[in-house]
This record gives structure tokens, C-alpha cells and sequence, in this order.
């Protein structure tokens, strides 16, 4: 117990190297650009770039993921049931019982309920199993070592509010600094210990602004899409089988999801996202929203599925409304309820 104990804690300390790492650098070019360079003209957009990034950063740092809450968890009689059941079916039995009272709309890839054996959870809608934070983490993106923390429903727009000021910042200190770069190499900057700042200022800025481009270039297609890192990789399984689109509700809605309502908070590293991280809203359907398609689509609910709540009725009310079809009688008596889904005409 104790090696692991010790080992577990090693592992701990040697994940804060990257973040140390990118402290370093970012107080070496603070110093290099202020102290050394002393572009007054610049200090004061250097600054506001500085601090954004600095904040948006230390959100993302220190942000805890949001995990399950306890109604996510077994009651004690069916957990006692569950682990001294060898059988999966009979699991999944339990499983299903506890899940109707639950908002979930996604599977497993073989249509079973996910449960995190190691957290002992169920797992709601968009949430995995990190194993270097060793919880389930509520939308889980992706782990990110440079910030030594789960990227997930509670910090994701921190994280992309991350990219966008480091972005900023390099650009701004790569454009501002190469007038002085080119004077470097054409022996036109004057002799002093300054010159090796401008030189290794250019190429860290530039370095770092060609890496952090296309990981935010990535990130923004992601929130335009609705989608996590995970689900890019893998589409979700719904009742009705894989959907990469099942949590798109059209480009200015998905950006809403992480960004919230609110226009004027949106460049801020405070915490607007909308939802609770547990539920989501689902378009239940299989088809591209921002694909040219005809105005009325067909989609099936199965006689189990959740109702939408308040706050995924308000996301969809504006876009959509749901009419039954009283003409697909022969099939509501196969036990499948068909509907016709009409765009909202404005």
C-alpha cells in the first residue's frame, strides 16, 4: 500500500511540470518584453492581452471537474445486489431499474447502460472515466498535462478562453518584436544583453503561436458542432444507435452551450456555460443541422425515453416545435411512437 501510496504521489508532483514549464516561460517573456525591450507604445495592449491570458489560465488550472452527483450513484440495496451479481444481463437489470428515474439518452456501444465500476457511478449523458484524475468527469473533453486538470463541462470555456489570449499574446508579442528580430540579423540592433531577448522572444512567440492555432482552430470547429474531443473520436451511442450529431442544435445554440446567453461575457473567464452538466439537450435525429435539408424530418422515440426538461425545451422552443402525426396509427400499435418534426417559420 504504501509504494503505491508514494508512487501515486511522484506521479502527482512530476504532473505539474508542464504547468511550471509554461509559468516560466511566461514570466521569462513578461520580463524580456517590459524590463528589457520597454515598448512603451505596446505596454498597455501587452498588458490587457497578459492579464486575460494569465486569468483564463489559472480558471482552467484550478477549475475542480464537475463530477456525478449522488443521485447518480446505486442506492445501497441494489449496489450490494449489482456487486454480488456475476451475471451482466441481471446487472444491467439493476442498472435499467435505477436509470428510469435518470436524464439519459446515451449507451454503450453494445446498447447497455454505462456504469463506472471504479467510481461506481451511472454515468450521465457525455461523462467518462479519467484515469489521471481517476473520476468521471461531467463532459469530458479531453486531460490536458499543460494544465494538469480535466477539461470538461465546469472549465471548457476557460480552456478555449485559454487558447484564444495565449493566441493573442504570442501574436502580439511575435508582430510587435520583429521589427527588432530583423534588425538583429541585419547587425542594425545595437550591441547589448537585450539582443538575445528580442531573438529567443521571437521564436518562443512564434513557436507557441503556430503549435496553439491549430489546437484552437480544433476546439472552435468543436463548439460549433457541439461536440467534445471524445465525441469526435467516437460518436455517441443513443437508443437508436451511433449519432455525431445527436447533441448539435445548430451553430448559434452550440455556442450558447458553452458560452451562455450573455453576449458580454463571453471574451470573460467567468463561468456562463449553460445546463447543469448532468443532461443535455438531444436533436434525436440523425441528420446534419447545418446541411441543406427538406423542412419536415421523421424520428422515432422509443416508449422509454426521457421527456425533454425545461431548460432543453427552452434551448429547442425557439428552432423547432413537435407535432404528432395521427396518421401513423398501424405503427403507435407496433409500440413506436413516429412524429413529424417541423422548422419554425419566423
Amino acid at each position: 500500500m504504501a509504494p503505491t501510496h508514494v508512487l501515486r504521489c511522484c506521479q502527482r508532483g512530476l504532473a505539474w511540470i508542464p504547468v511550471i514549464f509554461i509559468a516560466l516561460v511566461v514570466c521569462w517573456s513578461y520580463y524580456a518584453y517590459v524590463v528589457e525591450l520597454c515598448l512603451f507604445i505596446y505596454l498597455t495592449v501587452f498588458h490587457v492581452s497578459f492579464i486575460m491570458f494569465v486569468w483564463s489560465y489559472w480558471k482552467t488550472i484550478f477549475t475542480r471537474p464537475a463530477t456525478p452527483s449522488k443521485e447518480f450513484c446505486l442506492p445501497k440495496s441494489e449496489k450490494e445486489q449489482y456487486e454480488k451479481e456475476q451475471h451482466p444481463e441481471t446487472q444491467q437489470e439493476i442498472l435499467k431499474r435505477v436509470a428510469t428515474s435518470l436524464p439519459l439518452y446515451t449507451r454503450t456501444g453494445a446498447g447497455a447502460i454505462r456504469y463506472c465500476d471504479r467510481c461506481q457511478v451511472i454515468k450521465p449523458d457525455r461523462c467518462h472515466h479519467c484515469s489521471a484524475c481517476d473520476m468521471c468527469v461531467l463532459k469530458m473533453d479531453h486531460h490536458c498535462p499543460w494544465v494538469n486538470n480535466c477539461v470538461g463541462f465546469s472549465n471548457y470555456k476557460f480552456f478555449i478562453l485559454f487558447l484564444t489570449y495565449s493566441l493573442v499574446y504570442c501574436l502580439f508579442i511575435a508582430a510587435s518584436v520583429l521589427q527588432y528580430f530583423i534588425k538583429f540579423w541585419t547587425n542594425d540592433l545595437p550591441e547589448s544583453h537585450a539582443k538575445f531577448h528580442v531573438l529567443f522572444l521571437f521564436f518562443v512567440a512564434a513557436m507557441f503561436c503556430i503549435s496553439i492555432l491549430s489546437l484552437f482552430t480544433y476546439h472552435l470547429w468543436l463548439v460549433g458542432k457541439n461536440r467534445s474531443t471524445i465525441e469526435a473520436f467516437r460518436a455517441p451511442v443513443f437508443r437508436n444507435g451511433p449519432d455525431k450529431n445527436g447533441f448539435s442544435l445548430g451553430f448559434s445554440k452550440n455556442i450558447a452551450q458553452v458560452f451562455g446567453d450573455q453576449k458580454k461575457y463571453w471574451l470573460l473567464p467567468v463561468f456562463t456555460s449553460q445546463g447543469d452538466g448532468f443532461s443535455f439537450p438531444t436533436r434525436l435525429v440523425t441528420i446534419d443541422p447545418e446541411q441543406p435539408t427538406e423542412s419536415i424530418f421523421s424520428f422515432t422515440i422509443g416508449w422509454q425515453t426521457t421527456p425533454l426538461s425545461e431548460s432543453q425545451n427552452h434551448l429547442l422552443g425557439n428552432a423547432f416545435y413537435i407535432e404528432e402525426d395521427h396518421k401513423e396509427t398501424d405503427v403507435l400499435k407496433s409500440g413506436r411512437l413516429h412524429m413529424l418534426l417541423y422548422s419554425s417559420k419566423e
